[in-house]
């Protein structure tokens, strides 16, 4: 019986919820000069975010994947052992970046680092342009000198604090200012996007950016293949030597014997010694020329790897507070905060006064 009176006692009708919000509702229009107030406040906060904080740009490329004719070699490979041809020690390159992979590439220290090495100007790197612009060389005076550094020296001879500089600089751009995206799923384009205070370091450290992962995919994709491909060549090339050495020991062998007897057999010996090397390296050469242009055309297929569709161009994408927006957003924000105060001032005074 007490649980249900409880109960009971807990409910609460319609009539008092509208009188319970018109309460309410009165309250805050008692508080209109607060509320004025604070919303004048709030507009002049926006106009003072709209003046003085800076736009953001954004430098965007996008590209297609190119993930190799992987089926076409695989077709080929059929074709070619029916000739005796193995096509797996030829071609075949693993699915290193393959898929997503290469969008971890993009954000990895090496790349980030090599490129914020690059060159911005002829006087400058693109490190040095962005502790310029990010001032770190005031946030972080307490801990390292700038002006006593050198970027420009050899990676292998920077100091443990130019490594870290770099290692946190890296962390900063992957963390707040790069995007790696795929705007669609279903599609191979990916969209490598940076956002930056500075329009000129935007643009170009977002070109050198993807030159090095494009430089670096091509290397590592095509490095078995290339060396593949370097190896039958080299092979091709020894096997000719001694081929065209063969044909002109024939050719001697058999002009010191012009007019064999055909009675004497030995006389004929030195010329068919030298004409069975003859055939049998041309055999091989045969073998290896048709294995290097099997090559050639695996190589050939693993070659183009990323196709961009656009660039960034000046000027870029800027998002910035305007300011009819930082008016409107500075009042509403300004006066949510001040009505979210009163309405818990009045709960913790009436909480207050009932006990």
């Amino acid at each position: 019986m007490a649980g249900s009176k409880h109960f009971s006692e807990s409910q609460f009708t319609l009539k008092e919820v509208f009188q319970n919000l018109g309460e309410w509702f009165a309250f805050f229009l008692s508080k209109w000069k607060i509320l004025v107030m604070a919303g004048m406040i709030g507009i002049v906060l926006g106009v003072l975010v709209s003046v003085f904080k800076k736009p953001v740009f954004h430098a965007e490329t996008s590209f297609v994947l190119e993930e190799g004719e992987g089926g076409g070699i695989g077709q080929m490979s059929g074709l070619a052992s029916l000739v005796g041809v193995n096509l797996g020690s030829l071609g075949g390159t693993s699915g290193l970046f393959q898929g997503d992979n290469i969008m971890e590439l993009y954000r990895s220290d090496r790349m980030l680092g090599e490129t914020l090495l690059s060159p911005f100007s002829d006087s400058q790197l693109l490190i040095d342009r962005y502790v310029e612009f990010e001032k770190l060389d005031k946030k972080w005076a307490s801990k390292v000198d700038f002006e006593a550094m050198d970027f420009s020296v050899p990676r292998e001879q920077f100091s443990v604090t130019q490594d870290s500089v770099i290692m946190e600089v890296s962390e900063l751009i992957r963390e707040n200012q790069l995007g790696v995206a795929k705007p669609d799923r279903k599609l191979s384009i990916i969209q490598v996007t940076i956002s930056s205070k500075d329009e000129s370091f935007a643009k170009t450290f977002n070109e050198a950016l993807v030159e090095k992962v494009n430089t670096f995919y091509f290397e590592t994709k095509t490095k078995k293949t290339g060396e593949n491909l370097a190896i039958l060549q080299t092979q091709a090339d020894s096997v000719r030597t001694i081929l065209d050495e063969s044909i002109g020991a024939y050719a001697s062998a058999t002009d010191r014997v012009p007019n064999a007897n055909p009675l004497l057999s030995s006389a004929t010996v030195e010329s068919k010694k030298r004409q069975i090397d003859v055939q049998a390296t041309g055999a091989v050469y045969q073998e290896i020329v048709k294995n290097l242009e099997i090559a050639k055309v695996n190589h050939r297929n693993n070659s183009p790897l990323i196709q961009i569709i656009d660039s960034p161009r000046l000027p870029l994408k800027r998002s910035e507070i305007r300011l009819v927006k930082g008016m409107v957003l500075g009042a509403v924000i300004t006066g949510l905060l001040v009505i979210f105060g009163l309405y818990f001032r009045r709960l913790y005074h009436k909480h207050v006064q009932e006990s």
